[in-house]
């Protein structure tokens, strides 16, 4: 059977939207981006959830903790570990740090210890100036757990055939009324940090995701000529900068409730804005949708990363304007003329380019080993 790599490059295409937003690319661009990519990846979770799982509750809360929780705290704890040390050779500093003006400082062995026990029982306390973007680790694990029992419980408590069709349904309906309560209310949940309303939109999208896949066959039939498909993505995109002129909203945490209102129509346009795009470059076989496909096949890497990888170009951005050296401690890029440069374009580059690239050394390294072991154990089987 042959894979379907529509998703992948839908994936890489949102990666790639999120290095760019981060690196502080001209304010409408970024706008837009936000709009719609952090969204799109809870939507592409939720589009692989299986209802087998709802007899098998074990392997997917394994495979969620290993391939979210246990490289969160792998590299929160590495991270942790060298943040006193990325001040001593100057990465990080105390003068100058994000937009808003907040730095970040060394830590005492007592802050060291509480971020720890934060990043084990809580998914939270990693270095915010160089892993920034971890939240989505938390979000997208407690987002698709929180899926799995609501609809087991939903399931379960069910018993007509016919009205367990609507359960995706009323799951959606169930989260967009508790955020919107929520966020009308300024509630909170204390037992997530951020108060939840990450998550809680996240298991929204993860749900839109499991109800697309319904109808992935049929989306991609009703719209298969290139005419169909290049209209329907204008006036997706068309929809989705109107949303981001006038009624900005993006997963941020301290969303208002307008802000809430004005997120799900242009996340879920925008995540079909990108699969209309990704079924375009799906249809040829060549070095672009190669690269995509590898791409969205690790996002993991280039999320954990994509910070640091800036810290490259920000010397060069250093040299260029002749700046303070210790502006390579800003987060997450050098704010100096970010409006009216194009360094974004080298920051983007670095961030998605220099993650793949070790993770494709990596990969050929692990590979090399692996046919070096044999040859090894033979010999050593020989020589007995």
């Amino acid at each position: 059977m042959n894979r379907n790599t529509v998703i992948s490059i839908a994936k890489g295409l949102a990666i790639i939207l999120m290095v760019i937003a981060h690196a502080e690319a001209p304010g409408w661009l970024c706008r837009f981006i936000f709009e719609f990519h952090m969204p799109l990846f809870f939507i592409t979770a939720g589009y692989f959830f299986s209802l087998k799982y709802l007899n098998d509750e074990a392997t997917f809360v394994k495979k969620r903790i290993k391939g979210l929780y246990i490289p969160f705290v792998k590299w929160s704890v590495f991270f942790l570990l060298i943040h006193n040390l990325m001040f001593k050779i100057g990465i990080l500093n105390e003068m100058y740090g994000n937009e808003m003006g907040g730095v970040t400082h060394p830590y005492s062995w007592h802050q060291m210890q509480q971020n720890l026990w934060t990043i084990f029982t809580s998914m939270a306390g990693y270095d915010a100036f160089l892993c920034g973007a971890f939240w989505f680790f938390r979000g997208l694990f407690v987002a698709s757990i929180l899926y799995l029992i609501i609809y087991k419980v939903l399931d379960s408590t069910i018993s007509s055939v016919r009205y367990k069709k609507a359960i995706p349904y009323l799951i959606c309906v169930i989260m967009l009324l508790l955020c919107g309560w929520k966020t009308y209310e300024g509630l909170r949940v204390l037992t997530l940090i951020q108060g939840g309303y990450r998550d809680m939109m996240g298991c929204f999208f993860f749900g839109c995701g499991f109800i697309f896949r319904q109808y992935a066959e049929s989306y991609q039939a009703a719209i298969k000529r290139y005419y169909a498909i290049f209209w329907t993505t204008i006036v997706f995109g068309v929809v989705v900068y109107l949303f981001s002129h006038y009624l900005t909203a993006n997963m941020n945490w301290r969303s208002t409730y307008t802000q809430f209102l004005s997120l799900p129509v242009p996340a879920i346009l925008g995540f079909l804005m990108m699969y209309n795009i990704s079924m375009l470059l799906d249809k040829k076989d060549n070095w672009l949708k190669r690269f995509l496909v590898y791409t969205g096949d690790h996002t993991l890497n280039i999320f954990i990363f994509h910070i640091v990888a800036y810290k490259v170009v920000s010397l060069i951005k250093i040299w260029y304007y002749s700046l303070d050296i210790r502006q390579i401690g800003c987060h997450m890029v050098i704010h100096h003329n970010s409006q009216h440069d194009a360094f974004w374009v080298l920051y983007t580059i670095a961030g998605v380019g220099l993650p793949l690239l070790g993770t494709w050394l990596s990969e050929k390294w692990k590979i090399k080993r692996c046919k070096r072991q044999p040859s090894q154990s033979s010999s050593e089987s020989h020589d007995q």
